[in-house]
């Protein structure tokens, strides 16, 4: 089975790293980036630690040390700030989960190898997790649709996966690849609510996944 890689949300470089062969920054553009990054990093905090809607963009720019005015230079509102940091930690869970699903030999060692890669990249950041899953349910139709434009690339990813099993043989021909995907995405993100209420770790949250990963590949297997 070859190796499926996901493709994760791209987001702004680092200053301090400019894309091979590209014109060196300057004094100001430099700035421009380490505002942006303060501005970024003192959001995920908020986020976490307070949801969505009680971190305001006055308290961001107080956590960061500055203006609101600075802020609002960089990001055109809440929203599309959140939704900055959300690709970012996205980026990050479609890395863990690519480098999980390499060691694997079959589909459930490759899906439980990227899944627990992937909760320990975002167990630490729970609150922003639970965060992310609430506004989801509460916010506009076009701001969740921009959510799932962000995920896409990791389900597609994953989906990927899942064919490439059918098309080896170790699952029926007649498989609903997108129906599993789906089904195994939808375990893997209701158990952070064992983590968050019930204080599971990380062995505990394996154990319990590959449990529901069986049961939903019981009747798919070839063999």
């Amino acid at each position: 089975m070859r190796d499926t890689v996901l493709n994760p949300p791209v987001h702004a470089p680092e200053a301090h790293a400019p894309e091979t062969g590209a014109r060196p920054l300057n004094r100001r553009q430099v700035a421009k980036q380490r505002t942006r990054g303060k501005v970024i990093e003192s959001s995920r905090r908020l986020f976490a630690q307070r949801g969505y809607d009680a971190a305001t963009i006055r308290d961001i720019a107080r956590e960061a040390g500055m203006s609101t005015g600075a802020v609002f230079a960089n990001f055109q509102d809440k929203s599309e700030l959140f939704d900055t940091v959300l690709a970012e930690d996205l980026a990050r869970l479609a890395e863990a989960l690519t480098r999980g699903i390499k060691d694997g030999t079959d589909l459930k060692s490759r899906l439980l190898g990227g899944f627990v890669a992937g909760y320990e990249a975002t167990l630490e950041q729970l609150p922003l997790v639970q965060a992310v899953v609430a506004r989801a349910w509460h916010q506009p139709l076009d701001e969740a649709k921009k959510g799932r434009e962000l995920i896409a690339p990791v389900i597609e990813g994953l989906e990927s996966l899942v064919a490439d099993a059918i098309k080896a043989g170790e699952l029926k021909p007649d498989t609903d690849a997108t129906l599993v995907t789906e089904l195994v995405w939808m375990a893997w993100l209701s158990n952070y609510r064992r983590a968050a209420y019930d204080s599971w770790t990380i062995d505990t949250l394996k154990a319990h996944l590959a449990k529901q990963i069986d049961l939903i590949l019981s009747g798919q297997l070839s063999r």
